[in-house]
């Protein structure tokens, strides 16, 4: 079953304290790799696929974030949502689910950046979802293929897509990637307010009702002014 999400968010609401002093003056979803924003390559990304509305939150400089977005003629159309306290991960797309709807959609991290393989990454996790037996399906990548320090990995994987948390003391082969394709349901019985999409997750995986695709573009860790540098770099000499 291949679905045709028609809306998605872009998280763009965190502090980025590792990225300073880039982000001192500027939402880290601003800064700009290949000559455009990482917050215009989100919403890019939306777009090639069919994307027609797109929630962006914003807490950090939300003022430049909304200037930035006033200025953009490009779909899909944006909704922004300001977070006078931040609200985490999971909060931020619970807080925007009356503006997302009823169906499944994207949630995309403001600083994911990555190139697709033979298919869009976006498209992949569509054609996997089903909602009969599926709360989410989460894009990851290879951790030994990432330059900078991605730490012990986040998940492994089966062969079904089933993926697994990294137990104690564990090196698993796959981090998240930033993306994911996930229905409302995915939220249910979270609390209110401030919360990590981990909890929803956690709950999803014990359910049986979460899985994965591997990533078979280039994905970059955008955590640190070098990371942003190196990426630079290497896109510059492809």
């Amino acid at each position: 079953m291949s679905l045709h999400p028609r809306a998605g968010m872009v998280l763009a609401a965190g502090l980025a304290t590792r990225m300073r002093p880039l982000t001192d003056d500027t939402a880290k979803p601003l800064l700009e790799l290949a000559g455009r924003s990482l917050l215009d390559h989100a919403l890019d990304r939306l777009a090639e696929i069919g994307v027609k509305r797109a929630v962006v939150n914003a807490h950090w400089h939300a003022d430049r974030v909304a200037t930035h977005l006033a200025a953009r003629r490009e779909p899909p159309g944006t909704t922004l949502r300001r977070e006078e306290n931040l609200l985490e991960t999971g909060g931020g797309v619970r807080a925007a689910l009356d503006v997302l709807g009823p169906d499944a959609f994207y949630v995309i991290n403001g600083d994911a950046f990555w190139t697709n393989g033979p298919r869009p990454a976006l498209a992949r996790l569509a054609e996997l979802f089903n909602p009969t037996t599926m709360d989410g399906v989460l894009l990851l990548h290879r951790g030994f293929q990432v330059q900078g320090d991605v730490g012990l990995g986040d998940f492994a994987l089966d062969k079904l897509g089933l993926p697994r948390r990294r137990g104690e003391r564990e090196v698993v082969p796959y981090i998240f990637a930033g993306a994911q394709l996930i229905a409302p349901a995915l939220l249910a019985g979270t609390p209110e307010g401030k919360f990590s999409m981990n909890l929803a997750w956690n709950r999803a995986l014990a359910a049986g009702r979460l899985r994965a695709i591997v990533h078979d573009g280039l994905w970059f860790h955008l955590s640190t002014p070098q990371d942003l540098a190196e990426a630079e770099a290497l896109l510059r000499i492809r």
